[in-house]
């Protein structure tokens, strides 16, 4: 970080505009807390990463109207932001991707073909999928049925388990992975 781990937020927010690193760090001060927050709230760790990603997009378009308090801290204010990322998303009962879609760098998770073939190749072994699939969190489970077993659509998938599309491939992403460090496909 060198000298701007000394700087303010109200510095680091103030020079956003012109220097990309400049949020880097102010996104690496406040992650931590931010996360903590809620994951407190969530009780749901792949809830509170997508939210805290809501939370620090919404942060980077708005860090030119910040105003700080006399020690230039953005305490208040990325918490604001926080709980007002998670009553909307409590509202709505889904995690929202349209401050993610604002960032032009947040690459969506690519599911690879290699992945759902060895998950596909695993239907044939019934028992051993049935095994794999009920070591899982029930969440993932339940997506990776539907994606990989049912062949469902990802926008259908994200309406049944109430999120969004980013998330649900998330999901079948970590469902895949661990799968595939927990079962040895047949050849």
């Amino acid at each position: 970080m060198g000298p701007r781990a000394n700087a303010t937020d109200a510095e680091l927010l103030g020079q956003t505009k012109d220097d990309a690193e400049a949020f880097a760090v102010f996104y690496e001060r406040w992650e931590g807390p931010i996360l903590a927050y809620l994951l407190r709230r969530t009780r749901n760790p792949e809830v509170a990463v997508d939210l805290s990603g809501e939370v620090f997009a919404s942060a980077l378009g708005a860090a030119h109207r910040f105003i700080g308090d006399a020690r230039g801290s953005a305490a208040a204010w990325i918490f604001t932001i926080a709980r007002n990322t998670l009553l909307t998303s409590i509202r709505r009962g889904k995690v929202e991707e349209q401050a993610r879609r604002r960032l032009a760098y947040w690459e969506p998770v690519a599911l690879v073909d290699v992945d759902l073939d060895a998950i596909a190749a695993l239907e044939s072994d019934g028992p051993a999928l049935m095994a794999a699939l009920a070591q899982l969190p029930v969440r993932q489970r339940d997506a990776i049925r539907a994606r990989v077993l049912e062949e469902r659509p990802y926008d259908e998938i994200a309406e049944q388990l109430q999120c969004s599309e980013l998330v649900v491939r998330k999901t079948v992403s970590r469902g895949l992975k661990a799968l595939r460090n927990t079962v040895e496909p047949s050849e």
